[in-house]
């Protein structure tokens, strides 16, 4: 095996470990981004939920039938 200038014997081994831990911090890093994601998406349903039920039982009327005038 031919080295370049600079470049040590048992150096791709340390390349290897370089590669591994690159794509484990990248992997961990969209995978915190996704969970993020996926608690705020939950989160705003949740909000949105609450406060459709909150404005359905607050509202004047609410339940009441549409029509002003039956006969």
């Amino acid at each position: 095996m031919v080295f370049a200038p600079g470049e040590k014997p048992g150096s791709e081994p340390e390349e290897a470990k370089l590669q591994t831990t690159s794509r484990q911090i990248v992997q961990n890093a969209i995978l915190r981004a996704v969970q993020q994601v996926s608690r705020e998406s939950q989160s705003r349903r949740r909000d949105a939920r609450a406060g459709d039920t909150a404005r359905g039982s607050l509202r004047p009327g609410a339940g009441e039938s549409t029509k002003k005038h039956e006969k």
